[in-house]
């Protein structure tokens, strides 16, 4: 019934499987794809036609965690899956990328890779089996895909490279790098470091880029037994010489319309001869060719005028960055706030401190866990002057938030250090290339606005790339039109001592070391100088918090006490906060974080938490006050919440008929802790002190003694 095809290769010490025929038949292409003991099915399907109209290609990529994968059930009301989380868009963005590129030019069928995660053994990331498999899915496809690629995760321990680290074994790296590419080249970069050098770096991705050539050898040797006839390459239209000869006329309309450097203006030239080329052809032509011509002679222009005269569409050469102006304090009763400026790109960036309750709560495969730092990124239309919807965050902002996120999250303090739970908002006001990097570069100023102890300020800046056969340029800090009509986005972050995060995407099959090597160079000069200029607004922390900011106090008790601090039911630690005012975190290890809005609400709810864990001490003095009489003797409340007895015999040294003859409740007395009973109830005494003075009678009593029995010698 079944028709199998399978290929194993040993891979970093590890069985990689591919396996076809038997599961998803019906898709274009199939393939479950087994990384030690993670299964991810990876599946492709192309319409046949393209609709009409389309001038881009329509590809959709979803990758899906399935919570089975790890033998766990969903939480929630509805106990399934629903929207994609975090990380499942990050790799469907991961997955996208790369294969992005190496579809034919002409191919806009509608196009769908759908990863859905079967098993996960809790070693190995299911994100680079899932790129590895949506690779070999498009390659036995016959779409005009033209793979495959391969992909891998390095780390780096310190001397030397790590292929597809395990989850352990991430934990101690100090560096986290996905590559992406083919034979010839890489296609993709992702990254998040803790400031290693461009050496380094650019080691990690080559060493990743020599690892990833086995496994497309066994995406190819699949393909040569299982892959379908491949589809047709769609023709090229009738009617486009006759359109090039139409539209030619208008190419020095456009080359005046690039030599304007407001950006403003510039669109306003640039749509005004866009529509003259509409009304030029009428309601009937092609529009998808038209805006195909259009496109590839704005292209030729600014690609070509870079190359040959190494002028940029702003008149910067390759190297300058923009002008930059940097602000802090933007917002009176914000925590922490800049706003960052560089060229037509502008982010208004927020810092909120909050305490263990405001962190986020994860529900991933490995299991729930807590993140301490959010940034969240926000891209509203008027940044680039249009109306648009406002709705959930979309692909492009959790992805440009995550990446802003691995730039800054390797110099955020411990939570010893500094306990508070941080959240970042990243509005981009205004945007003309790189909104992330400026993002990147407002967080730090905010966080150091707000008073977190960074380890050192950090900043961003993209690059981009103009290649022309052998000729190329490397542009730093690049414009909208840079990153829309040129072939490279690289993002680099990091701080004057190291790289914190790459992210690099290509349109073109591959790009050389050469060309990282120049790219990564540049950018740390770039880097230099915006940090350079990020300075004149505040070089470090500030030394206080924000008197907005919620005071944070830690304690420590012992593991017993914590039931005692809870109560019954809550009832204790819910007093406490109803009293103070203040907020009442308590860890497993007997970690108390108290956070209060000021000061004194602070100290109140430490102090009762003192009285809560104090024990007496035997020999103690305490000024206590009576809260009972029995007949027996009298209960003393006399350090925090804890009762002694008295016992009737303890209360003076002469024989007492009544308890009520000596003491009554309220009164105020001074108790001596003498012992405690087996069930560690505290035995008190009144006698065994000076009622007035407060001073032990018992002590004194032996001073004397010893006294005199020297004079009687």
């Amino acid at each position: 019934m079944f028709e199998v095809y399978r290929k194993e290769v040993t891979w970093g010490g590890k069985l990689l499987t591919f396996e076809t025929g038997k599961i998803a038949r019906q898709a274009d292409g199939a393939v479950m794809v087994t990384y030690g003991g993670t299964t991810v099915l990876c599946t492709a399907v192309g319409a046949s036609t393209a609709k009409p109209g389309i001038d881009f290609f329509p590809l959709t990529v979803n990758y899906q965690e399935k919570t089975f994968a790890a033998g766990r059930i969903p939480g929630g009301f509805f106990k399934r899956e629903g929207r994609p989380s975090e990380k499942e868009t990050l790799v469907s963005r991961l997955i996208d990328r790369p294969i992005r590129p190496l579809f034919h030019k002409n191919y806009k069928n509608e196009t769908q890779v759908i990863a859905t995660v079967l098993a996960h053994d809790m070693e190995n990331d299911p994100d680079i089996v899932a790129i590895l498999g949506a690779s070999a899915a498009l390659t036995i496809s016959g779409l005009p895909f033209m793979g495959p690629i391969g992909a891998c995760r390095v780390g780096w321990d310190g001397n030397n490279y790590i292929l597809n680290p395990t989850t352990v074994q991430m934990k101690e790296s100090s560096l986290d790098l996905v590559v992406a590419g083919t034979t010839d080249g890489v296609l993709m970069v992702e990254s998040e470091a803790s400031e290693l050098s461009e050496e380094i770096m650019l080691g990690a991705v080559d060493y990743g880029h020599s690892e990833i050539e086995h496994v497309i050898k066994a995406i190819i040797d699949l393909a040569e037994v299982a892959a379908k006839e491949p589809r047709p390459l769609p023709e090229e239209p009738k009617e486009k010489d006759e359109y090039l000869k139409k539209i030619t006329p208008f190419r020095k309309k456009f080359e005046k319309a690039y030599k304007e450097i407001d950006k403003s203006n510039r669109s306003k030239m640039l749509s005004q001869i866009r529509n003259e080329i509409v009304l030029e052809f009428g309601e009937l032509a092609n529009s998808t060719l038209l805006s195909s011509l259009t496109k590839d002679i704005e292209a030729d222009i600014v690609r070509g005028s870079i190359l040959k005269t190494k002028r940029r569409i702003d008149g910067r050469d390759t190297k300058t960055v923009r002008s930059i102006v940097a602000e802090v304090g933007t917002l009176p009763r914000a925590h922490g706030s800049a706003l960052f400026t560089r060229g037509e790109t502008q982010a208004l960036v927020v810092a909120t401190l909050g305490t263990g309750q405001d962190e986020q709560i994860i529900d991933a495969l490995e299991g729930e866990y807590r993140s301490k730092f959010m940034l969240h990124y926000n891209f509203p239309p008027y940044s680039v002057g249009e109306a648009g919807r406002v709705g959930s965050p979309g692909r492009r902002e959790v992805g440009h938030g995550k990446l802003a996120w691995r730039a800054v999250n390797p110099l955020l303090p411990s939570g010893d250090d500094f306990p508070y739970t941080v959240r970042i908002v990243s509005e981009v006001t205004e945007s003309n290339g790189s909104s992330s990097m400026a993002t990147v570069c407002g967080t730090s100023l905010a966080l150091m606005d707000a008073g977190v102890p960074i380890k050192k300020p950090v900043a961003g800046i993209a690059m981009g790339l103009i290649k022309e056969k052998k000729e190329f340029s490397v542009l730093s800090d690049i414009l909208g039109d840079e990153d829309h009509l040129g072939d490279m986005d690289f993002k680099v972050a990091g701080t004057e001592d190291g790289i914190t995060s790459l992210q690099m995407d290509i349109k073109i099959t591959s790009i050389t070391k050469e060309i990282m090597e120049i790219a990564l160079q540049q950018a740390k000069e770039g880097r230099i100088h915006i940090l350079n200029e990020m300075g004149k607004a505040i070089g470090s922390s500030r030394e206080a918090l924000a008197d907005s900011a919620p005071k944070i106090t830690t304690m420590k008790v012992k593991l017993e006490k914590i039931r005692d601090i809870i109560g019954p039911g809550g009832k204790m630690i819910r007093e406490i906060c109803e009293a103070t005012g203040a907020k009442v975190d308590i860890d497993g290890d007997g970690t108390i974080k108290l956070a209060a809005s000021d000061t004194a609400s602070s100290q109140a709810a430490q102090k009762r938490i003192n009285d809560i864990v104090a024990e007496a001490e035997l020999g103690v003095i305490y000024t206590g006050k009576v809260v009972k009489t029995v007949d027996f003797g009298a209960f003393v409340n006399f350090l925090g919440t804890k009762d002694g007895l008295v016992h009737i015999s303890e209360l003076q040294n002469a024989r007492t008929e009544k308890t009520t003859d000596i003491c009554k409740e309220g009164d105020e007395v001074k108790v001596k802790v003498i012992g405690f009973d087996d069930r560690g109830k505290v035995k008190l005494s009144m006698k065994r002190v000076d009622q007035d003075t407060g001073e032990d009678i018992e002590y004194i009593k032996e001073d004397l003694s010893n006294i005199l029995g020297v004079f009687y010698v």
